[in-house]
């Protein structure tokens, strides 16, 4: 019976490892579900005041909050960061605010092709003076793009380091930890074009679920067979 013993015992650790790995995708199929209904309504809301530097942000409670905030842009330092998006290659134009509350944040102001990357060739879009800004509430992201780090002393970008553009520009503080992607509001001249914030969560929990369920079923098939055939070899002694 030490085969039989043994052959269960491995096909019961099976079963279970696989139906808790499957349990456990479903639970984060839940998860995400209830992640991806906060994020559509916080997308959706009214804005509300843009928190200041000393609140604490997080991203389970705050990415993509839809905020608003007021002040002047400091176009002497904004940032350039590569971008791909559905209008092509080209720059995030990446502008300091200074608020009416005192502190400073980085507004996304949005899009321009490579062509445009040089502030003279859209001057009708640098615009002056008091200036309120809706848009998404969106994390630093501080380790650069895909293979790519970002370069301070050359000025490249690619990605949208909130701490590593304000130190590196010059920008005075309190400077919130954040950025904020504008929205669609036209700019002056067409660019920078906002709005453009792609919002996307991969979910294949549930595939990975089915996977898994699959994979312990197929577990219990082989204990049937492995028992069958222990048995019929047995009783052909």
């Amino acid at each position: 019976m030490t085969a039989l013993i043994l052959g269960a015992v491995m096909f019961a650790l099976l079963f279970a490892g696989f139906s808790a790995l499957g349990v456990w995708q479903v639970q984060r199929l839940a998860w995400k579900q209830e992640l991806i209904r906060q994020v559509e309504a916080r997308i959706h809301a009214a804005p509300a005041a843009a928190p200041p530097p000393g609140q604490t942000i997080t991203r389970q409670a705050d990415q993509y909050r839809r905020v608003v905030v007021s002040g002047r842009f400091d176009h002497a330092r904004e940032a350039l960061v590569k971008a791909v998006t559905d209008l092509g290659p080209g720059y995030w134009v990446v502008t300091p605010l200074t608020t009416d509350q005192g502190f400073t944040v980085l507004i996304n102001r949005g899009f321009v092709p490579s062509e445009r990357q040089k502030s003279a060739d859209r001057a009708a879009g640098q615009v002056e003076g008091q200036t309120r800004v809706v848009g998404l509430l969106r994390l630093t992201e501080p380790d650069g793009g895909f293979l790519r780090a970002n370069d301070p002393s050359g000025d490249r970008w690619f990605s949208r380091d909130v701490a590593g553009i304000a130190r590196a520009k010059g920008v005075p503080g309190p400077v919130a930890p954040y950025f904020i992607d504008a929205d669609a509001t036209p700019n002056p001249g067409g660019w920078p074009r906002g709005g453009l914030t792609v919002v996307r969560f991969a979910n294949s929990h549930l595939i990975y679920a089915l996977t898994w369920f699959g994979l312990a079923l197929m577990s219990a098939a082989g204990f049937a067979l492995f028992w069958r055939e222990e048995k019929r070899r047995r009783a052909s002694r």
